[in-house]
């Protein structure tokens, strides 16, 4: 092999781990962003519910 062809496999492998570490990171925020619908929207109902009473 030459040295070029090893360089670009190492680039291509160092890419992939890369990525790999995005989707993670997206996928975290993702769920971050529902917790936070969900706290919001509950909030919203027991406001609702104290100015019902």
């Amino acid at each position: 092999m030459s040295v070029k062809s090893i360089l670009s496999i190492g680039i291509v492998a160092l890419s992939v781990v890369a990525f790999g570490g995005c989707a993670n990171t997206i996928r975290g925020v993702g769920k971050d962003t529902a917790n936070a619908v969900d706290a919001t929207q509950s909030a919203g109902n027991n406001i609702g519910n104290a100015a019902a009473r």
